[in-house]
C-alpha cells in the first residue's frame, strides 16, 4: 500500500543518485531531475524537524520558528540561484511560490476537503487580515516595475535602491504581522495553537519515528495531554542541520544543471522558475495543508497556504533583495509585467473566495482552474532575454 511515508522514503534514494550523477558527469537533465526528486523528501524532513522543535518550544516561540523557517527550502534554492546570477529565475520562483500557495495548495485543500465535507469553515477575520497584507505585497512589488516602465533613463542601481527601501518596509510589516498574530491579537488566530503544532508535526510526514500520532493513528492530536508528545530535541536539531546542509548541496546541483537541463527538456526558465521549482520546494508543505483539510481542519489548512504566501511576499522576497545587494547581484523588485499580472490575478481570486470564511469543492476547483490557466500561459510564454 502506498503511503506518504513510503513514497518519501523511496525518494530519499535520489539523494545519493544525484550526488553520483554530479560527480560522474551524467547528462545535465538527469542531474536536474534527480536533484529535484531528492529535494522533495529533504524538504519534508526539514519541515518535520521544524515542527517537532516547535512543539517543544511552545505555541508562541513555536509559531515564530514556523514563521521564520516555513519556507527555508525555497529560500536556500533561491539564494543558490541568486549566487549563480540567475536573477530572473529567482524572481520567477517568488512569483510561483505566491500563486502556488494561493491557487494550487488552497485549491486542492478546498476541493478535496469539500468532497468529504459539504462545507468547511475557517476564520474570516484572519482571511481578511491576510488579504490586506497580500494587497500591500502586490502594491510593493508593482511600484518598482511601474517606476521603471514610466521613467526614461532610470538606471539599474536606482531601481535596486528603491527595491531595498521597499524590502525594508515589507520586513517591518512582516514583523508587525507576527506581533499582531502572536501577541496583541492572538485570540483571532487561536484555533488551538498547541494542537496545531502537534497536528502539523504528525501530518507533515505521516509515519516518521517520533510522531506518536503517526505510529498510533487511532490517537489523534486532540487526544494527547499537554506534554505527552515526547520529542527528542537534540535529535531533531541534528536532523534539521543535516538536512539543511543536504538541501544546500542538492540546490547547487539543481541550479548548476538548470539552464542546460531545461533546454534539453524543452522547458523555458520562466516556466521552471514559476511552476516547477516552487512545487518541488513546497511539496511536503502542500501535502500537509491538503491532509489537514481532509480532516476538516480548514482553519489550519488556510493558515498554512495563506501564511506561506505572506512569508514569501513579506519576508523571503525582501531578504533576497538585500542578499542580492550584498552578493553584488542586481536583484530587485522590478518583475516581468506578466508575472505581476499572474500574482495580482491570484491574490484577487484567492481573496474573493476566502473572504466569507467558508469553502466547498467548487471554490477549490475554481482556484485549481485558475492555476492551470496561468500554468499554460507560463508554459507557452516565450523565453525572457537575459534569464541568466
Amino acid at each position: 500500500m502506498f503511503s506518504t511515508k513510503n513514497i518519501l522514503s523511496s525518494l530519499l534514494l535520489f539523494v545519493p543518485i544525484s550526488i553520483a550523477g554530479h560527480f560522474l558527469h551524467w547528462a545535465e537533465a538527469v542531474v536536474f531531475i534527480t536533484s529535484c526528486l531528492a529535494i522533495v523528501p529533504l524538504a519534508a524532513w526539514m519541515g518535520t524537524a521544524t515542527e517537532e522543535i516547535a512543539v517543544v518550544a511552545g505555541p508562541s516561540l513555536g509559531g515564530l520558528l514556523n514563521a521564520t523557517f516555513g519556507n527555508a527550502t525555497e529560500l536556500i534554492i533561491a539564494l543558490v540561484a541568486l549566487n549563480a546570477g540567475l536573477v530572473n529565475v529567482v524572481k520567477a520562483t517568488i512569483t510561483g511560490s505566491i500563486i502556488g500557495n494561493l491557487l494550487l495548495v488552497m485549491g486542492f485543500s478546498m476541493f478535496l476537503g469539500g468532497l468529504r465535507y459539504k462545507e468547511q469553515e475557517f476564520q474570516p477575520v484572519v482571511a481578511r487580515v491576510n488579504a490586506s497584507a497580500m494587497n500591500l505585497a502586490v502594491i510593493a512589488i508593482l511600484l518598482p516595475t511601474a517606476v521603471d516602465a514610466t521613467s526614461t533613463g532610470i538606471d539599474e542601481a536606482t531601481i535596486q535602491k528603491l527595491s531595498i527601501a521597499v524590502a525594508i518596509v515589507l520586513i517591518i510589516v512582516y514583523v508587525m504581522s507576527l506581533i499582531f498574530s502572536m501577541k496583541t491579537h492572538s485570540y483571532l488566530f487561536d484555533v488551538g495553537q498547541e494542537n496545531q503544532l502537534e497536528e502539523l508535526a504528525a501530518a507533515s510526514l505521516a509515519g516518521l519515528p517520533s510522531s506518536p500520532n503517526a505510529e498510533n493513528p487511532e490517537h489523534s492530536s486532540e487526544d494527547l495531554e499537554p506534554g505527552e508528545h515526547k520529542v527528542n530535541l537534540p535529535l531533531w536539531i541534528g536532523v534539521l542541520l543535516g538536512v539543511t546542509l543536504l538541501v544546500a548541496v542538492e540546490s547547487e546541483f539543481l541550479v548548476g544543471s538548470l539552464e542546460q537541463a531545461t533546454s534539453e527538456l524543452g522547458l523555458t526558465s520562466l516556466f521552471t522558475g514559476v511552476i516547477l521549482l516552487p512545487v518541488i520546494g513546497n511539496a511536503a508543505e502542500h501535502a500537509t495543508a491538503v491532509t489537514v483539510a481532509m480532516k476538516n481542519k480548514m482553519d489550519l489548512s488556510v493558515s498554512v497556504a495563506l501564511g506561506s504566501s505572506l512569508q514569501i511576499a513579506l519576508f523571503v522576497a525582501p531578504v533576497l533583495v538585500i542578499a542580492g545587494f550584498i552578493m553584488g547581484q542586481p536583484m530587485d523588485l522590478n518583475f516581468n509585467p506578466f508575472e505581476l499580472v499572474a500574482v495580482a490575478v491570484s491574490v484577487l481570486i484567492a481573496n474573493s473566495i476566502s473572504s466569507d470564511g467558508r469553502s466547498n469543492w467548487l471554490e477549490g476547483a475554481l482556484l485549481l482552474a485558475a492555476y492551470l490557466v496561468l500554468g499554460f500561459a507560463f508554459y507557452f510564454h516565450p523565453v525572457i532575454e537575459g534569464i541568466a
